[in-house]
């Protein structure tokens, strides 16, 4: 059995005396998109860069690629593309300008590098903008662009860094659709990302917590997985309705989510009966939880078996 594109056994980063990383297990099978989900300092960049070999681990191992991150990082950047948060675009040049400047970086040139750009270009409907200015470009069109310089060498497997941070909700839905049409050519995704509706997105979702990988499954399975019945109470005072749900028994958490609260409560807990009794003005249903509700419950879970440790 071919082993999985990307692998990580007790993978470890840390800085000093904080652990950025803990004792990381993961892998991801060739052609899926896998997200890497959790909060700002969550330890997705530092995973992000050890497995692109830019950072040796303190401890354990990864291979990418079937190369080893650590000793073979060359070999493994050859067969990766890697794009920042910050990706290093060139302002004062077009878009065409920028590609070229990287496929030169890449050794990519002549009747290769004219039928990437064909390919590219039209894929992204970055082609009526080539001519123009990169730092005259939407934030959603510079991340094109940015997508389109990271696959000029052709990589088997595109590690993005946060790629739609920023962006509006119009561009973050194109820039999805080209990723899909990415994995149908051939190519792994691994992305990081701190919107939770968009790793909704991805073939499986890992969840990240304070350096450690608390769990990882589908996104259906990480729904199916969650112990706690999820409401959604609409209330014309949300701050009194919250302060009553806290009150009721078995609910574990109430957070805000659009216009309306998710409640999540315990299997022994409150019914919708016994909710609607308390907020009798309110409208309460149970619906399926989102993922931001899964991780949030998987977090508290956490928290309270250390504390409990």
């Amino acid at each position: 059995m071919e082993r999985a594109i990307i692998q990580a056994r007790g993978l470890t980063r840390r800085f000093g005396a904080l652990t950025a990383v803990n004792r990381l297990d993961l892998e991801v099978e060739r052609g899926e998109i896998f997200g890497l989900v959790g909060p700002d300092g969550a330890g997705k960049t530092t995973t992000l860069r050890l497995l692109c070999g830019l950072m040796d681990p303190s401890d354990g191992e990864a291979w990418v690629a079937g190369r080893n991150t650590a000793r073979e990082p060359e070999a493994v950047k050859d067969r990766i593309g890697y794009m920042a948060q910050r990706f290093g675009l060139y302002t004062d040049l077009t878009v065409e300008e920028n590609m070229d400047f990287y496929a030169d970086l890449f050794g990519i040139t002549g009747s290769e590098r004219d039928r990437l750009k064909r390919h590219l270009l039209p894929m992204t409907r970055m082609e009526p903008f080539r001519r123009r200015q990169a730092g005259r470009l939407s934030g959603g069109m510079k991340q094109k662009l940015a997508l389109m310089c990271t696959l000029l060498h052709r990589p088997q497997i595109l590690f993005l860094d946060e790629p739609t941070n920023g962006v509006d909700p119009l561009s973050r839905r194109d820039f999805w659709a080209i990723l899909y049409q990415l994995v149908k050519d051939g190519i792994t995704i691994f992305v990081t990302t701190a919107y939770l509706d968009e790793a909704e997105r991805c073939n499986r979702v890992g969840m990240m917590d304070h350096g450690s990988l608390i769990h990882c499954d589908t996104p259906e399975a990480l729904k199916r997985q969650l112990e706690e019945t999820c409401y959604e109470v609409e209330a014309a005072d949300q701050d009194a309705a919250r302060r009553l749900l806290k009150q009721q028994p078995g609910v574990v958490s109430v957070e805000m989510s659009g216009a309306a609260l998710h409640a999540l409560v315990s299997p022994s807990g409150a019914s919708a009966e016994s909710l609607q009794q308390a907020l009798p003005q309110a409208k309460i249903r149970r619906i399926e939880p989102s993922l931001e509700d899964v991780f949030l419950a998987l977090v508290r879970r956490a928290t309270d078996a250390k504390s409990a440790a």
